[in-house]
């Protein structure tokens, strides 16, 4: 069995970093004018297609679903998104950008983008995907080990 001082060492370092990994994205949301929030549902918006809703907003980014209701107004209000029914599901509304909305979204997203990707290249690929090998089986385990799996109907 590990040495137990060791493994909470270890746990005391994942809960820094991951601490710190949002602590950095809020501090460049934050530097562009935005919150994270903001910065999160945008992204969600760029990336979601014909399908993004604000259900798979709060999902994907575990924001509260009230919270994204309020950046899809302010975003709204700003004319930068539409919400468009959905076809087979009215009570849903697909989320899509604007043309003012898609120029606000050119003038962060690919700076965001460009700050991830040149990470990526400085670290290396191969360890950037040990990275997120090494985070997907973190997950897998905890899943095993009584935490939640977010694929489960909610409880």
């Amino acid at each position: 069995m590990e040495n137990h001082a060791a493994l909470m060492e270890e746990l005391n370092r994942y809960y820094a970093v991951w601490q710190e990994t949002n602590y950095v994205y809020t501090e460049w949301a934050k530097a562009h004018g935005i919150s994270v929030s903001c910065l999160l549902a945008l992204t969600a918006i760029d990336e979601g297609g014909e399908d993004c809703t604000q259900k798979k907003i709060s999902q994907r980014w575990l924001i509260p679903k009230q919270t994204v209701n309020m950046i899809l107004k302010d975003f709204e209000r700003q004319k930068f998104v539409e919400l468009l029914p959905m076809q087979g599901d009215k009570r849903n509304k697909r989320i899509q950008f604007t043309a003012a909305g898609r120029a606000y979204a050119d003038t962060i997203l690919p700076e965001l983008r460009k700050a991830e990707l040149s990470v990526i290249q400085k670290m290396g690929l191969e360890r950037m995907h040990r990275f997120s090998e090494d985070g997907a089986l973190f997950i897998k385990l905890f899943q095993e080990a009584g935490g939640r799996n977010p694929n489960d109907a909610d409880a």
